[in-house]
C-alpha cells in the first residue's frame, strides 16, 4: 500500500520492459474502486478511452516512448472505505504508427439510437 493524504498529488509511471525500442505506451483507461476485486460496481473514472474524466488528472511528458507518466489528486470513496485501488489499461503500439490507438488520443464512442 501507498499512503497519501486527501488531495495530495499522486504521480504514477508505467514502463514497458521490452528489448524492442520501437514501442510506445499509451494510458487508455484508469478506474478507481474501493474493492480490489470489483472495478464495475462502485467506481470512479480518471480516464476512459483516452478521454480525461477527472479534472485533476494530468499526463506528463516522458523522454522515453516506453514510459507513460500521469498524476491525479488522491481522493476517498466516502468515509466507509479506507482504501482506493487503481486499475489501468495501457496500450502498446509501434512508434510512429499514427493509425494505431496510441496516436488517436481521446476516442468518444457514440451509441446510435436503435430506432434509426
Amino acid at each position: 500500500p501507498y499512503y497519501v493524504d486527501l488531495n495530495q498529488n499522486l504521480f504514477l509511471q508505467a514502463s514497458l520492459h521490452s528489448s524492442d525500442p520501437n514501442l510506445v505506451v499509451f494510458v487508455d483507461t484508469c478506474v478507481a474502486s474501493p474493492d480490489p476485486s470489483n472495478f464495475r460496481t462502485l467506481t470512479y473514472e480518471l480516464i476512459r478511452n483516452g478521454c480525461v474524466k477527472d479534472p485533476t488528472y494530468s499526463s506528463y511528458y516522458s523522454p522515453y516512448s516506453n514510459v507513460a507518466r500521469f498524476a491525479f489528486n488522491a481522493f476517498s470513496f466516502v468515509n466507509r472505505y479506507p482504501s482506493v485501488y487503481l486499475q489501468c489499461e495501457l496500450v502498446v503500439c509501434r512508434y510512429n504508427d499514427y493509425s494505431s490507438r496510441c496516436y488517436q488520443g481521446c476516442v468518444s464512442r457514440f451509441r446510435r439510437n436503435a430506432g434509426s
